[in-house]
C-alpha cells in the first residue's frame, strides 16, 4: 500500500521508486503472492471453519 501511495503522491517519481528496488514488478509480484496465500488459507480453513459453525448451530 505504500508503495501505490508513493507512486499515487509523486506521479513522475513512481517509476524511479519503484526502479531503485531493482525490479519493476516487485508490486505486481507481491500482490499476486497475497492472492495465492489469501486463496490457500481459504482452501486449508475452510473446512475447520464449517465444523466450528456446525458446533455453534446445535447448541
Amino acid at each position: 500500500m505504500f508503495e501505490w501511495w508513493v507512486a499515487v503522491a509523486s506521479e513522475e517519481a513512481a517509476e524511479a521508486f519503484l526502479g531503485m528496488q531493482g525490479y519493476a514488478w516487485d508490486t505486481q509480484s507481491d500482490m499476486f503472492l497475497a492472492l495465492i496465500g489469501a486463496i490457500g488459507a481459504l482452501l486449508i480453513c475452510s473446512g475447520l471453519h464449517d465444523k466450528q459453525i456446525a458446533k455453534l448451530q446445535h447448541r
